[in-house]
């Protein structure tokens, strides 16, 4: 059948990325081209993206948008067809998409109910040659569309609200209800209310036509109190509407027969290769296996757990490579780490994307030890390069990930490692068996020749996204 959809986010590949959201978000127009949708991308102009704009023709202009004029550029980045919302007293800043040096931006509210207020006025009117039939919205930041086309006339538009994580949630006092162009009426609890303020994500869940989560488990999770965040309530009372649709990854970008050296599945001399520059790299010697994190340093990933179970895995003859940013105290404690077990222990406190495409050729396993993962798309490049996942037994792990145990390895099923529940005895037993897998070559070969097998690419969850627009739209 096929048709148009507007795709509204704060981040999108190649453009702008602070994290995996961008990364869905880039990949979905060419995933679902193949089965016949067109989908647009809706994306703000931030100061960085202002000078891919040159030559773009102006499509959209609006003369009030919250305290200045707006317009919406027309054009295409490395294949992606991308609206630009270029409002620059709102989004031509120094900093970030959501912050400065000095903090987040104090005005995020009203900055992102800008893009969703745009968003659905074209999903209402249309452009000149091109009017959506679906507006799938991403995340707290896009969570007003669903909502302003609820409340203000949706022109034959369905909505969808994919929520990737629902810890962010887009908070704002209840006085701005009006300002925000939201309805007296609808300030209540049942609705926009939100333990006395006003939650953007909540907007679009209690009034898009359908909600999806970025994997089945995570949908069924976010029902529960300890997931929830506080809108379980909203989701199990949504529960027909709700469905969880696995993220993937764009296999031509993560490619192990596209690095250098390249390897695959019959022809590992590349990774081999890869793995000796590494150590050599990094100033490593390690008898084992080489384990790497490529992780934001937060407690939502695990990482305080680090450093209770590498000592123990260093001893059996591991190393670990860390790569990330975040909480300060665990950028320190990754330091230590480092500092404590030189030649076996390395970390790069920053983020660099040739850098980890480098640590995927070369390691031996990844470390995934999240409390919730929505998601999550480190794993599943794991598989891809052959660098077995060793993840918490969570949402998207869970549903991605096969454990090694009697019954998967007996079948010749297992793709990696998983541990539950998620602390630092749990945690050190993986790693233990990770030791085990590695000191028998037949069996480890066996699973790393599974886990680069395992389907990681767009095509089963683009097939999933064109099913939902079809039913929406009829």
């Amino acid at each position: 059948m096929g048709g148009r959809v507007l795709s509204v986010a704060s981040e999108c590949v190649p453009l702008v990325k602070t994290g995996g959201l961008a990364d869905v978000v880039g990949a979905l127009p060419a995933a679902l081209a193949v089965t016949g949708w067109d989908m647009r991308v809706l994306l703000p102009c931030y100061r960085a993206l202002k000078a891919q704009t040159a030559g773009w023709p102006v499509v959209w202009e609006e003369g009030d948008l919250w305290g200045g004029p707006g317009r919406v550029l027309a054009g295409t980045v490395a294949g992606v067809p991308v609206l630009l919302l270029d409002a620059p007293h709102l989004f031509d800043r120094d900093g970030g998409p959501y912050s400065s040096l000095q903090g987040e931006h104090p005005d995020n509210a009203i900055r992102f109910a800008a893009l969703s207020w745009i968003a659905a006025q074209i999903a209402r009117e249309g452009l000149a040659d091109w009017k959506p039939d679906v507006l799938h919205a991403h995340d707290w930041q896009a969570g007003l569309a669903p909502a302003y086309l609820a409340y203000h006339g949706n022109g034959g538009c369905k909505s969808v609200l994919t929520i990737h994580n629902i810890a962010f949630q887009g908070w704002a006092p209840g006085h701005m209800l009006g300002i925000l162009r939201l309805p007296g009426h609808a300030f209540h609890t049942d609705a926009l209310e939100y333990y006395g303020g006003i939650s953007s994500l909540k907007g679009g869940l209690v009034t898009a036509d359908w909600i999806t989560t970025v994997s089945p488990s995570y949908a069924a999770e976010l029902m529960r109190p300890e997931f929830g965040m506080g809108l379980q309530g909203v989701l199990a009372a949504r529960g027909p509407v709700v469905s969880g649709i696995l993220n993937g990854v764009d296999t031509s970008v993560w490619n192990p027969g596209a690095e250098e050296p390249p390897f695959g599945p019959k022809s590992l001399a590349g990774k081999v290769s890869a793995r000796a520059s590494l150590c050599q790299e990094f100033g490593l010697d390690v008898p084992g296996p080489l384990a790497i994190v490529v992780s934001r340093l937060t407690d939502q990933k695990g990482i305080d757990l680090l450093p209770a179970v590498v000592p123990d895995f260093v001893l059996g003859g591991g190393g670990l490579i860390v790569l990330g940013s975040g909480d300060p105290g665990m950028e320190a404690a990754m330091r230590n780490l480092a500092a404590r077990f030189p030649g076996r222990v390395a970390v790069r406190i920053g983020y660099d994307e040739s850098l980890s495409h480098r640590l995927f050729a070369g390691a031996d396993a990844v470390l995934v030890p999240s409390r919730f993962e929505p998601c999550g798309l480190t794993q599943m490049y794991g598989l891809r390069y052959g660098t077995l996942p060793v993840v918490s037994l969570v949402d998207g792990l869970a549903d991605t990930v096969i454990g090694a145990n009697p019954a998967t390895l007996a079948a010749g099923a297992a793709t990696g490692i998983t541990f539950h529940p998620v602390d630092t005895l749990a945690f050190g037993q993986a790693l233990t068996q990770l030791l085990v897998l590695y000191r028998q070559p037949k069996l480890w070969a066996k699973l790393r020749s599974n886990a680069m097998a395992h389907p990681v690419g767009w095509e089963t969850s683009a097939a999933a996204y064109a099913a939902l627009y079809e039913r929406l739209t009829g």
